[in-house]
C-alpha cells in the first residue's frame, strides 16, 4: 500500500493477477485484501502453474541461465549479488519487450493447449 500511495495510485483501480499458490489463497493473504479493502473483482482468477503466462518469470529464467553461465560458483552472498546485479544491468527494455511482445501467442498456445503444456 505503501507503494500505492507513494505514486497517488488509488487503490480501487488496482488489479491482482496471481494463480492458485497457497501463499496467495492464505487466511494472511486473504485478511490482508479484506483489510485493505480489495473484493474479488479486483483479484483476477490465474491458471495454477502457469509460467508461461507470466513474463516475469521469463526474466528470472534468462537471469538463471546468465547466472549459470560463469565459470565458477560464486563464493558467498556478496559475489552472488554482485553478478546478479551486473547481469541485471545487462537486461535491457528490449529484452523485457520481447517478453511482452509474445504474450498475444503464448495466449494461444495456452488456449490450444486446453491450459495444458505449451512450449514457452
Amino acid at each position: 500500500m505503501d507503494t500505492l500511495n507513494y505514486y497517488n495510485y488509488d487503490a480501487k483501480s488496482i488489479y491482482f493477477q496471481q494463480d492458485n499458490d497457497p501463499k496467495h489463497t492464505s487466511k494472511v493473504a486473504k485478511a490482508w485484501f479484506e483489510e485493505n479493502n480489495f473484493d474479488s473483482k479486483s483479484i483476477y482468477s490465474w491458471p495454477a502453474r502457469s509460467p508461461d503466462l507470466n513474463p516475469i518469470e521469463h526474466v528470472w529464467h534468462h537471469l538463471k541461465l546468465k547466472l549459470s553461465a560463469y565459470e565458477t560458483r560464486a563464493e558467498g552472498v556478496h559475489e552472488l549479488w554482485d553478478r546478479i546485479e551486473e547481469q541485471w544491468a545487462k537486461f535491457t527494455k528490449d529484452h523485457c519487450r520481447k517478453y511482452i511482445d509474445s504474450m498475444p501467442d503464448r495466449i494461444k498456445a495456452v488456449i490450444q493447449a486446453n491450459g495444458g503444456y505449451t512450449d514457452y
